[in-house]
């Protein structure tokens, strides 16, 4: 079972419906006792970061999370859910988040060019990096370098080289999706990305 964490924030059925399609039960819960018989926990989020984690932490689920995905058991953060697992946020202030990557997240605007529009929102083409572009990254087991994700964001990770594992351009080079050991994190939304973001679904599912 998938659980998909409920802490206020996120799109989540959305994100359940697409797991069920690819046949994976997937369970929307708050519940520390079903988090914990998960085979893998979804962080979702969608919004502003200070919210975001302060609704985390208020619920709870900041510790369940941070617990979970330390003893080992495969954790994946999804848009604002991955800017959540990195050290801090730069969004409208200094936010701390889970610690769990390191690294930090900034603005785009002043990243890409002037004229390019923020949120940046469209589907962009993935290039792999680290073990991705190696063939070795379990996140992409059914991807190809240059299959396209959807993205909506104006904030991205940075200071993480050693953790990305896809970038995409967007008159920036901009992190896509990061992974240390069994943590993942797609800035873009797998459940709003075709094929494609079904089929990454499914490989994590397997991790």
């Amino acid at each position: 079972m998938i659980a998909i964490i409920d802490y206020g924030v996120g799109n989540l059925f959305s994100l359940q419906s697409s797991l069920k399609f690819i046949g994976q039960e997937a369970e929307i819960t708050a519940d520390p006792d079903k988090i914990e018989a998960a085979d893998q926990i979804i962080l979702p989020g969608v919004g502003a970061f200070e919210d975001a984690a302060r609704k985390l932490r208020e619920s709870g689920m900041a510790e369940i999370v941070t617990a979970q995905a330390k003893a080992g058991k495969p954790l994946m953060g999804i848009c604002l859910g991955m800017q959540l697992l990195f050290e801090k946020s730069y969004e409208y202030g200094e936010h701390k988040g889970l610690g769990l990557i390191k690294g930090n997240i900034v603005p785009i605007k002043g990243a890409v060019p002037a004229s390019y529009k923020i949120p940046h929102i469209g589907w962009n083409a993935l290039a792999f990096r680290g073990g991705a572009a190696k063939g070795e990254e379990p996140l992409f087991r059914y991807t190809r370098e240059g299959d396209y994700v959807y993205f909506v964001h104006s904030y991205y990770a940075t200071d993480c080289a050693e953790s990305t594992i896809a970038t995409a351009e967007y008159g920036a080079e901009l992190t896509a999706a990061v992974a240390v050991g069994n943590i993942y994190g797609c800035q873009f939304h797998p459940e709003k990305s075709g094929k494609t973001g079904l089929s990454i679904l499914k490989a994590f599912c397997e991790i």
